[in-house]
């Protein structure tokens, strides 16, 4: 009988005469290879998805119940039971999609109970009876209990002023007193604190405290705002494990308070997402290099722990069922560690997720357990719908287990060595799936992202466990937490380096639309760039040619044609509302005279022009808009020294610009009156101030004024002096006629016309803010300068401005916005 006389069968018990291995077992005759070995790529399995609607469906549903206006709740649960109920009738009645009827009935019910519970939430906070005391900006008294950790929101900068720092607190109030009413209640709350008493409490803290209240955006998963001024009143002490958890996560500073500035701050964001010891300026470097997610508590994080921990336990005979118990008690001690909080079980839920996937090797059950992780996760929190951070930490697992092994594998079977495949697939994949919602928080595109991470990603482990030891040390034995410190600080000084590198490539990120289009846009730029590139990379020339296109546009500066101008002298930097100048003193050299508000725009306007050492920076007085940029001088730059005029107010600026240049090990001095500098080709005397002068605006006329001579030109530089230093200067008498002026005070009103009929620029340059409002720079300024004769130049309208040429051939060149 042959095989087609053999009646009707199915696919899967159909043999061929040849094959008599049993149904299951589809290995030919010559391979004897052990089964799951090696599985044919047509062989594979697709991955279990049957969740993934489900979860989606879910989050959508939550996300639009908890973005609802007051009052909205009821009516988005009613939509979204129609909807669920017209997608399980749909999935019912179609004959066409009867293979997914099941998890389209499942994906309405998730539907419906997205919006089910999103909507009780919103209820509860608009039942909570803060709504009208809110929206009158009512003074309450209240008792409640912290349910979060304080952060600390630096204050900005505005014009000439530092606003003060704010204590961001998350709390739920039981108890609020109102206009002479008492309300017991249970409302979650955000408090803003001016006082800084309020950094030093722990979850769990019950405080009373008076404050005023405001609403709250909606979306925000809080029944209102609450501003206090003054500090909080304890009632009683924090619960036990926050002690030990805020215990050890202090021990852990103070043992890295012996390492140098920049890793000092960035071990304990390494272990426990602690950022409030880093400076600013690595802040941004790591969010230029796109290692942002390293200072986060996440499930890498908790996965490295848990690794580690088990690592241990095989190596001392740790076996069989012991092992997944002393994975669950190691990730316990670790959320006890960085604090039980929202945030951190749900870093622990994403990581425990992606370290089973790859310790099972089960792939394609991966999507499922994500799925069933964010479903449970959405409803029992429905706030999470809104959290960028639990977006990003689900495209991260989901990019780690789903998208990053099978990269890894055609890498290794097309030669690459499987550890080299893996560190580059899982940093290729997680840059590639979160960079869309990146783009949302920084408005920026990385493109030295995947590059920092491959180079970062041998340091990660092993600073964050010697991390971990350095905690659970600090309180047995200060001496072994502070050796380990300077163990971990190897690792973590290399993650300091490869983040400060990277950021300092020229166009290291370019800017993209922060908007939902710009999102969808990104992301399906990387759907058809992915094949595309794997298509390129089987063609070694065309590859090879690629990557040298890609290497030379980092490499070279992204700047606008003819950008700096050949021959430039000083230039203006567009630094908003502020001032910072460059005089040029040689091939990527130049003296930098004031530092503007904002370290990225100082930065931003050296690296166009190209400045790579600054012998001497020259602060004309101590307002934030002309210093707080000084550490973007400081950053990638060898710098001599800082000047800074004598008159030392204010002084909290003073702390702050010490401390800056000690940790930069860059000296501080005072500008001398009449002193003369030379630097290189550029010589200028200081003209002021050679006495205080007494009037309210202190510090702007004690502004360091320089008359510079630079290739045969003269410049005036005159920091912020207004009238009555402007009347002493020509008192003095001295004053030559001047080609370029660097009008005082951003153009302010508060000028004395009689000193531009001495001086009588050629160039009259206004370093000034779009959109200010100071009315900088004055129409009466204006109008005395250009009856002087002055052709203007502004940042406001012009961008940076470049004086360029000599007495001769003098130029203004404008760099546009």
């Amino acid at each position: 009988m042959t095989d087609d006389d053999q009646g009707p069968c199915t696919p899967g018990d159909c043999l061929s005469a040849g094959d008599r291995s049993p149904p299951g077992d589809r290995r030919s005759a010559g391979d004897r290879s052990p089964p799951g070995d090696r599985v044919p790529p047509g062989d594979r399995e697709l991955p279990d998805a049957r969740l993934a609607l489900p979860a989606l469906l879910v989050w959508w549903g939550a996300f639009v119940a908890t973005g609802a206006a007051p009052g909205w709740s009821a009516g988005w649960l009613a939509v979204g039971s129609a909807l669920a109920v017209l997608l399980g009738l749909v999935a019912l009645r179609s004959t066409f999609l009867r293979p997914v009827r099941g998890a389209l009935v499942l994906g309405g019910c998730a539907l419906l109970a997205g919006c089910l519970v999103g909507a009780l939430r919103l209820e509860g906070l608009a039942t909570s009876g803060l709504q009208a005391p809110a929206a009158d900006r009512a003074i309450v008294i209240v008792t409640g209990v912290l349910t979060g950790d304080p952060a600390v929101r630096r204050g900005t900068t505005s014009g000439t002023r530092r606003l003060g720092d704010l204590v961001v607190v998350p709390v739920r109030l039981t108890d609020v007193q109102v206009r002479g009413r008492f309300l017991h209640l249970r409302a979650p709350v955000l408090v803003l604190g001016q006082d800084l008493r309020w950094r030093g409490l722990l979850p769990g803290q019950h405080v009373t405290f008076t404050g005023r209240l405001s609403p709250a955006r909606p979306g925000q998963a809080v029944a209102a705002v609450v501003m206090v001024r003054g500090p909080p009143r304890l009632l009683g002490r924090a619960p036990v494990v926050q002690r030990v958890a805020g215990a050890l996560r202090g021990g852990l500073r103070r043992a890295a308070s012996g390492l140098p500035m920049p890793e000092r701050g960035l071990l304990p964001g390494l272990v426990l997402g602690d950022t409030s010891a880093m400076a600013p300026e690595l802040v941004d470097a790591f969010r230029t290099a796109g290692l942002t997610h390293l200072t986060a508590v996440s499930g890498a994080n908790i996965a490295i722990f848990v690794s580690f921990v088990l690592l241990v336990g095989r190596t001392v005979g740790l076996r069989g069922r012991w092992v997944p118990v002393a994975g669950a008690l190691a990730t316990v001690a670790f959320v006890v560690l960085a604090r039980p909080q929202p945030s951190v079980l749900r870093a622990a839920v994403m990581g425990a997720v992606g370290l089973s996937a790859l310790a099972s090797g089960r792939q394609r059950r991966s999507p499922s357990a994500l799925a069933a992780a964010v479903l449970v996760l959405v409803l029992v929190d429905p706030w999470l719908a809104r959290s960028y951070g639990f977006i990003l930490s689900t495209l991260a697992t989901g990019g780690l287990v789903l998208v990053a092994p099978g990269w890894a594998r055609a890498w290794h079977a097309r030669g690459l060595p499987r550890p080299v495949a893996e560190a580059l697939a899982v940093p290729l994949a997680a840059q590639l799936v979160c960079a869309p919602v990146i783009v949302l928080l920084s408005g920026q595109v990385s493109v030295v992202a995947v590059l920092a991470n491959l180079l970062a990603a041998p340091a990660v482990a092993p600073a964050t466990v010697l991390g971990v030891l350095v905690t659970v040390a600090a309180p047995v034995s200060p001496w072994l937490a502070g050796m380990l410190a300077h163990v971990a600080g190897l690792p973590v000084w290399w993650l300091v380096q490869v983040a400060q590198d990277s950021a300092a490539v020229p166009g290291a990120a370019f800017g993209w639309p922060a908007t939902a289009a710009g999102a969808v846009l990104l992301a399906l730029a990387t759907v058809v760039a992915v094949p595309v590139v794997r298509r390129l990379a089987r063609h070694r020339w065309l590859a090879t040619a690629a990557v040298a296109g890609l290497v030379t546009a980092v490499v070279v500066p992204a700047t606008a044609p003819g950008w700096p101008p050949h021959g430039w002298v000083m230039a203006v930097c567009d630094v908003g509302q502020g001032d910072a100048l460059a005089l040029s003193v040689g091939p990527g050299a130049a003296v930098v005279v004031d530092a503007g508000p904002d370290p990225r725009a100082i930065d931003r306007c050296l690296r166009r022009l190209g400045v790579r050492t600054v012998p001497l920076v020259v602060l004309t007085h101590l307002h934030a808009d002309h210093v707080e940029g000084l550490p973007g001088v400081l950053r990638h730059r060898r710098v001599g020294a800082v000047l800074r005029t004598p008159f030392g107010e204010p002084a909290s600026e003073l702390v702050r610009v010490t401390g800056w240049a000690r940790g930069a090990h860059v000296p501080l001095s005072l500008v001398q009156a009449g002193e003369t500098v030379r630097v290189g080709p550029v010589r200028w005397r200081v003209v002021w101030p050679t006495r205080v002068i007494r009037v309210d605006s202190m510090p702007n006329n004690a502004s360091v004024v320089l008359l510079v001579h630079s290739n045969g030109l003269r410049l005036l530089l005159t920091g912020d002096v207004e009238r009555p230093a402007q009347d002493a200067l020509l008192a003095a008498g001295g004053l030559p006629r001047v080609d370029v002026l660097k009008v005082a005070h951003h153009g302010s009103a508060n000028q004395e016309p009689s000193l531009l009929r001495v001086l009588l620029p050629r160039l009259a340059l206004v370093s000034v803010g779009l959109g200010n409002d100071y009315g900088h720079p004055a129409a009466v300024t204006l109008r005395h300068l250009r009856q002087a004769g002055a052709v203007l130049g502004r940042t406001d309208s012009d961008g940076t401005l470049a004086v360029v040429g000599d007495r001769r051939h003098l130029r203004l060149v404008r760099a546009g916005r």
